[in-house]
Parts: structure tokens; sequence; C-alpha cells
């Protein structure tokens, strides 16, 4: 198998949890923590269900990984997210030296892998993750304009 095919394989399953994150009424974002071909951890939106600013998808799938793996710093892992990373996002993703983001869909409005601004191509910051954007793009999309169309 290739590394597309992975990526494939892997962003598939993040979008179950975003529309798992949707099921909830939340903003449908999904993600998932990959070490040597294995999902460790799973994440779904949840800032209004748990009254928590912080509980992206991202942040939720981070928090699974250091419990499972026993280790905050996350240096031989992927995070596939089904949108670009905002920049807290982006800023835990650095802490935990998370070695490679995939997301989906770009987030022109708060994206910090390149849509606003690029934390991972900043000089001046100690960790740079290999970042690829645009995997299973346009389902990404689709599910949050679903999203926000059903509630206008």
């Amino acid at each position: 198998m290739s590394f597309v095919d992975d990526d494939q394989r892997f962003m598939r399953e993040a979008l179950e949890e975003a529309r798992r994150a949707a099921a909830a009424g939340e903003v449908p974002v999904g993600a998932v923590v990959v070490r040597d071909g294995e999902v460790v951890a799973r994440g779904a939106n949840a800032p209004l269900g748990q009254c928590d600013p912080t509980a992206h998808a991202e942040i939720m799938a981070l928090r699974e990984a250091a419990r499972v793996l026993g280790n905050y710093r996350l240096p031989e892992c992927t995070l596939y997210v089904t949108l670009e990373p905002c920049v807290m996002c982006a800023g835990a993703l650095q802490h935990a030296r998370v070695a490679r983001v995939v997301f989906g869909a770009p987030d022109p409005k708060t994206g910090a892998c390149g849509s606003v601004v690029d934390l991972f191509a900043e000089l001046r910051l100690n960790h740079h993750a290999t970042v690829s954007g645009g995997v299973c793009a346009e389902e990404s999309a689709a599910l949050l304009r679903a999203f926000f169309a059903e509630r206008r």
C-alpha cells in the first residue's frame, strides 16, 4: 500500500469521527492519531458538549494519544484531521512534537497550516511537522457545508 492509500484510509477514519461530532450537534471535525500504521487515538469536536473551548477534535485526539502511549511527546505520530488546524491546535501539535499533520479541507478563516498563517513554516519556532492538505478535502468540506446549511 502507498502513502497516498494510507492517507485516504486514515482520513476516512477521521471523517467517521467528524460524523460522530455532527450527530452530537458539534461542528463536524474529526481526527485520528496514527503510529506505526495503527490508529492509537480518536477525537471528535466537543466544545459545546463539554463546555470547553479547547475541546477541538485535534486536542481530544492528542489527549487520548498521550494517555494511551504514556507520553505527551508524540514524535512518531501522524495526526489526520478533516479540517485545517487552527492556531491553538497547531500549537498543541508542535508542543507534542507530532511528526506529520494531514488535513482534509482548508480553513480560509482560521487555518494555521497555510490558509491564514503557517505555524509549521515559522522558522523561529523549534518544531516543524510535515504538513499535507487536501486529503478527502471535498468530502470534509461537504460535511461542514451540510452542517451549517442545516442551521441556517
